[in-house]
């Protein structure tokens, strides 16, 4: 029996100096780029929704919808009005503690597992022979970026300039945004990267290697450094920069799109529009206002807003099987590939609605929600053929409208990506052509994939969005 202790004590032992050594390597590593090293291109934005954290840093978060308050009525005024709202928060000041403690626990183990140092350990070997692959088999070169809160982000870049391929995609730079059990060691950067891409991989904070804790603040100020590292030290031009989030990752690609809306693309793979409803669904119905306030207070990921602050061109991944993103009623079974309650359709149709509002009415939102309720290519290819959905002709309406759009406002009104949102095209129109029209843009802004969330994307589905 002592014997068997013994072995069992050699094993512990050299889990813990792997798990050391692992981390001890980046933690020696220099510092290869700190946020500061460059002033960012053209500024960050501000918009006058925007309220910071750390103001100081320059990284900002949109705070505006935070628990469903409504920031642009009138202001308190008189003394009375401001005892009542100090009364009010003496009230809320219990719940504001329960809520910060949830989430400084198990809110943040649910909404990042990845973070737990458990996981870490047991994933310990694929992470290692995931990184020796990457720079084995693909020349990638790690680097440790500095944040402006002090943490240090592991990356992982592989270049592919010098070897473009026929079509000259490795000239496009793919900066991946893992989800919240992911590592770019073994993530989502498989598909792009096999596809012929230059491609940079980064670990949340608290995530392997990665030093912090991965709240949106935090993940903001990672995902800002490592723009700055593609743009001024890789040196890749700012359109020829491509975004991937995959599930949660999400919040940071939309984040850096609503922050650098010059960049060229945006992916989002298996995302949703906002976690709230996420939540609710694997909760105790009776948490449903400490589960909304502390969601919107510590993980307001609110994709969906930050994404409608991008001009630039987007495509939207559904996964048909996915059994992560929907949001069915607690009374409910969850089944997956239910398609009707994906939240990447709120996403779809929030985008739509800000980009297209004219196409969007009741006729085009009705028309676009059809489609998203069709769960298989047999029900689409049906639905095509009994709307007779005539591509050329919408591809016509939508260049037209953009050709005259700016004559009109000429090039000093022209935002990054051209002519900027919202568009009014769609006026005028019949209702069957406006649907017809609805149901085009959400063709090309959405893709079905028949997968279920955590299949791996291959490299032939990963594709650049739709540009007109």
């Amino acid at each position: 029996m002592c014997v068997i202790c013994f072995v069992k004590a050699l094993v512990q032992v050299f889990k813990l100096y792997l798990t050391a050594n692992y981390t001890d390597t980046f933690r020696g590593w220099p510092v290869d780029f700190r946020w500061d090293d460059v002033c960012a291109a053209g500024g960050s934005s501000s918009h006058g929704a925007l309220t910071c954290a750390a103001a100081a840093a320059g990284v900002w978060l949109l705070r505006g919808a935070a628990l469903g308050k409504d920031t642009t009525g009138p202001s308190p005024r008189g003394t009375r009005s401001q005892a009542q709202c100090l009364l009010q928060q003496i009230r809320e000041l219990p719940v504001q503690l329960i809520s910060y403690v949830l989430a400084h626990s198990l809110g943040r183990w649910l909404v990042y597992p990845g973070s737990v140092f458990l996981m870490t350990r047991a994933l310990l070997p694929l992470l290692q022979q995931g990184q020796e692959r990457l720079v084995v088999r693909y020349g990638g070169r790690r680097a440790k970026l500095v944040a402006c809160d002090g943490n240090e982000i592991d990356t992982m870049f592989m270049d592919r300039r010098q070897d473009p391929g026929s079509q000259g995609q490795g000239q496009l730079l793919v900066i991946c945004c893992e989800g919240n059990a992911g590592f770019y060691e073994m993530g989502c950067l498989g598909a792009p990267l096999e596809a012929g891409y230059s491609v940079l991989g980064w670990n949340h904070p608290g995530f392997g290697a990665s030093t912090g804790e991965p709240f949106p603040q935090h993940d903001a100020n990672a995902m800002d450094v490592v723009v700055k590292f593609a743009l001024h030290r890789l040196r890749f031009p700012p359109a020829q920069v491509v975004l991937y989030g995959w599930s949660i990752g999400g919040f940071t690609a939309t984040w850096a799109a609503m922050t650098y809306p010059e960049l060229g693309a945006l992916i989002l793979d298996a995302t949703f529009d906002d976690l709230v409803a996420l939540a609710l669904k694997v909760m105790p119905q009776s948490w449903k206002g400490l589960v909304v306030r502390t969601v919107r207070e510590h993980f307001n990921l609110n994709v969906a807003e930050q994404l409608c602050l991008y001009p630039g061109p987007v495509l939207l991944l559904r996964r048909t099987k996915d059994e992560v993103v929907t949001a069915v009623q607690s009374s409910c079974p969850l089944q997956a590939g239910d398609v009707q309650s994906n939240r990447g359709n709120e996403l779809l149709l929030r985008l739509l609605q800000h980009r297209y509002p004219a196409v969007m009415v009741r006729e085009g939102l009705d028309m676009v929600t059809r489609w998203l309720h069709l769960s298989s290519p047999a029900q689409e290819a049906a639905f095509y053929a009994r709307h007779r959905l005539d591509d050329e002709w919408c591809l016509e309406v939508m260049r037209a409208y953009r050709e005259r759009r700016e004559k009109e406002l000429g090039e000093e009104d022209w935002g990054p990506h051209g002519l900027p949102f919202p568009w009014q095209v769609g006026q005028g129109l019949s209702s069957r052509r406006r649907r017809q029209l609805a149901l085009f843009l959400a063709r090309q802004h959405l893709k079905n994939l028949e997968a279920t969330h955590c299949s791996p994307l291959e490299p032939s589905d990963f594709q650049l969005p739709w540009k007109l």
